[in-house]
């Protein structure tokens, strides 16, 4: 028989149920934003959202690459969520409900179908379970790139010494990890291609659908870092032909720690097996302590997750999609490029390559970092200084317009010109 997830836990409580399903923690619709979107555009707020940010109006914050502010809205959902659980703890059927809505709300954000969306901790968890279920061994290599985030170097560099693989490192060319770059590394032993989407590093979007072409004319499978991309860009997962992608909450999706977005293409389904076992992962309980597991990608959940954080994320999600990842797109990637050809008019080396379509920019500033990250915070500056403090890592987000760029590029200039 199908057992309900209350059931498998066996702590119904029908009073407490009935309590919680007049609070907001029951599986409603997040408040829109402005709402959040009901606030009118402006000239320095063109998505409307300015309001919903304290960190857009208390600071200059240009550092959502690093961790993003939560709009109000998604604040809002997790304190009621606490306030609930604080009147009583007796949750789960509820909460059980918002981690299947965030599942859902994410299939739209990209596109997917709702059970290539699974829920996990990190992004690396998505990647470590994609890992140890290729049965890697001695002779296969893994191509990656040295755009790519910290976490993969380390995992697949460990894979060389345990397992014997080869770990195949494409160089980038000023800022650049080419689609053709990557096809001259894969063969016929390369069993995965990984990349980070967009490159924490700086910026740089990789083509998926050219990359997915290259891995799949190999036989080898195709995984994506998506966590500096997905919530600033807008994506249509399925046509770009990617295997895997996992997605941290904590940055471009303005949510919180400890829940991750995990998408596997339906037709690879059974490539990936669950690396950790447990209760989260029952679809049915059969007599004698016997159970069958989910066949989509809920089987990679395991355990309890951070609820608080799944209310946050669900907030946030609720949030984007009303705004639109198109509008935000756009906006981004434009404030991004006017980020650009200030600092190369100024005269800095830009890591970021031209015309890149992402919203992160990084650059050389040439500066003493002591001097300057003293000057950036009493300026209320908030950013990212990354390479050995030689570089910064800016970020705009859908909250910050046009004079937050021209602020920043109003101290870079005064940086050239102390140098001059």
């Amino acid at each position: 028989m199908s057992v309900s997830r209350r059931e498998f836990m066996g702590i119904v409580s029908t009073a407490a149920l009935a309590g919680v399903a007049g609070s907001a923690c029951g599986n409603e619709a997040a408040q829109a934003p402005g709402d959040a979107t009901a606030q009118v555009p402006s000239g320095d707020d063109p998505l409307g959202v300015r309001a919903d940010f304290p960190a857009a109006t208390e600071s200059l914050y240009l550092n959502t690459p690093y961790i993003g502010p939560s709009p109000q809205p998604a604040v809002d959902r997790t304190i009621e969520f606490l306030a609930a659980k604080s009147r009583d703890p007796v949750l789960l059927g509820d909460m059980l409900d918002e981690e299947e809505a965030v599942r859902e709300k994410f299939s739209r954000l990209i596109r997917a179908q709702i059970g290539e969306v699974g829920l996990v901790s990190s992004t690396s968890e998505g990647e470590n379970i994609v890992v140890n279920s290729l049965g890697l061994k001695a002779g296969d290599n893994v191509v990656i790139d040295d755009l790519h985030y910290m976490t993969s170097l380390v995992m697949y560099s460990q894979l060389a010494e345990t397992l014997g693989i080869e770990t195949r490192i494409v160089r980038n060319v000023d800022g650049v990890a080419s689609p053709e770059a990557f096809a001259d590394m894969v063969d016929e032993n390369t069993k995965l291609v990984s990349v980070a989407w967009i490159s924490n590093r700086n910026g740089y979007r990789h083509d998926l659908n050219a990359l997915a072409d290259v891995a799949h004319a190999s036989g080898a499978y195709l995984y994506a870092d998506a966590v500096q991309g997905v919530g600033m860009l807008d994506l249509d997962v399925g046509p770009t032909g990617v295997d895997f992608l996992t997605t941290g909450s904590y940055k471009w999706l303005l949510g919180g720690f400890g829940v991750a977005p995990f998408y596997v293409r339906e037709s690879v389904m059974d490539v990936v097996k669950p690396d950790r076992l447990g209760w989260r992962m029952v679809d049915e309980r059969l007599p004698d302590y016997q159970y069958t597991i989910y066949s989509d990608a809920r089987k990679f959940g395991y355990a309890t997750p951070a609820f608080a954080a799944i209310y946050q994320l669900s907030g946030s999600l609720e949030y984007l999609l009303n705004v639109g990842t198109d509008r935000i797109e756009q906006h981004t990637v434009a404030l991004a490029h006017r980020l650009y050809a200030g600092l190369t008019e100024q005269g800095f080396e830009v890591f970021t390559p031209p015309g890149n379509q992402s919203a992160i920019v990084s650059f050389n500033h040439g500066a003493d970092y002591e001097t300057i990250s003293g000057q950036l915070a009493e300026a209320g500056v908030r950013l990212s200084f990354r390479e050995g403090n030689a570089q910064i890592r800016v970020g705009p987000a859908l909250f910050n317009n046009e004079q937050d760029i021209d602020a920043f590029l109003d101290i870079t200039k005064g940086w050239r010109e102390a140098a001059s």
